[in-house]
């Protein structure tokens, strides 16, 4: 990598560590091609991004950042997952790690506040954007259509009755 290169990777690291949400740091030590290649393919489903940074590169992109606390843990193979939505990254880096043992979890950043490893695996059980959005669309919903429901029922009520006192009189 050239000077250039590295120039244009510390900016992107950079970026990277000022505009999302989340960041895990995790050691892949032992993790073959094919595994990284899967999990990566998760956090691209799961709108969150993957990557393998150089150490001493990563430390000079966290300088002068909110999450400058992850430099400590940017020792050995480590591997960045984050994301805009705090808790894809966390959900699927952890999901992963629970399958697979080489894969550990040392922490992380939620915007300005730090994580340990049980902070991440706790921010992973929490519901997602997409998962909370539709919560409150069903919730906001629901009033609606019992509301619809109590303003036809009196209306029902009272042509049974005028169909019943129809009857009566035909008959």
């Amino acid at each position: 990598m050239d000077r250039a290169e590295k120039r244009e990777s510390v900016a992107q690291l950079s970026q990277v560590f000022q505009n999302t949400g989340v960041v895990v740091v995790a050691h892949y030590s032992g993790l073959s091609v094919s595994q990284l290649t899967l999990l990566r393919r998760q956090m691209q489903e799961a709108g969150a991004t993957l990557k393998v940074a150089k150490n001493r590169l990563a430390k000079i992109a966290l300088e002068g950042t909110d999450v400058a606390h992850l430099g400590n843990l940017l020792t050995g193979p480590t591997v960045l997952a984050y994301s805009d939505d705090p808790v894809a990254a966390t959900k699927v880096v952890v999901n992963f790690a629970r399958g697979n043992d080489k894969l550990v979890i040392l922490g992380g950043a939620l915007g300005t506040t730090s994580l340990n490893a049980d902070g991440v695996k706790a921010l992973a059980t929490l519901p997602s954007l997409d998962e909370l959005r539709a919560k409150i669309v069903g919730l906001v919903q629901a009033p609606a259509t019992k509301l619809a429901q109590l303003s036809t029922a009196p209306a029902a009520k009272l042509a049974r009755v005028f169909g019943a006192y129809a009857d009566r009189d035909a008959a």
